[in-house]
């Protein structure tokens, strides 16, 4: 039995959300760390990328939408691409491993680096690949604790930095 069940609240979830979605009238949010979609039946005032901690429960009596009943934090995400190149690390990371390889080390302070080595006449092509995957980018940052994912090339190397 769960402490929700014992409450006598069987549906609550409490966790780290990620919006995925956001109208006037009702948002999405994902839980990063299930994957489960909760739909909300009201917009709280979140807006898409924002991660929110918090409490979610089942709209009664058909329980098929949520509300979003206790907030504990929320934060606004991005991603974007950089015209920086990956640090000498990263480059060195990728030269020691093979094609399609990922190491993935802490940052200082905060957060993670992500280093994938790909085909230097693909390289271009990968970074869009991992861009366009922008809720899994997002989900990571937001189980990471982060706030910024930055995504960094350069022939044969990607980056792609989970930051504060």
């Amino acid at each position: 039995m769960t402490d929700a069940d014992q409450a006598g609240e069987p549906d609550r979830t409490e966790g780290t959300f990620l919006v995925t979605a956001a109208e006037d009238a009702s948002a999405v949010l994902k839980n990063v760390e299930t994957g489960q979609v909760h739909t909300l039946s009201s917009n709280p005032g979140v807006e898409c990328d924002d991660v929110v901690e918090g409490v979610v429960a089942p709209d009664p009596p058909m329980n098929v939408s949520y509300q979003l009943i206790e907030t504990t934090s929320r934060r606004s995400l991005s991603v974007e691409r950089s015209d920086e190149p990956p640090t000498t690390h990263s480059k060195e990371l990728a030269a020691s491993q093979d094609v399609g390889e990922l190491t993935r080390e802490p940052r200082a302070g905060k957060g993670e680096i992500h280093v994938i080595t790909v085909p230097e006449d693909d390289t271009g092509t990968a970074a869009d690949d991992v861009l366009e995957d922008e809720e899994q980018l997002l989900s990571r940052a937001a189980r990471l604790d982060v706030n910024r994912v930055e995504v960094r090339s350069s022939p044969g190397v990607l980056s792609v930095r989970y930051m504060p």
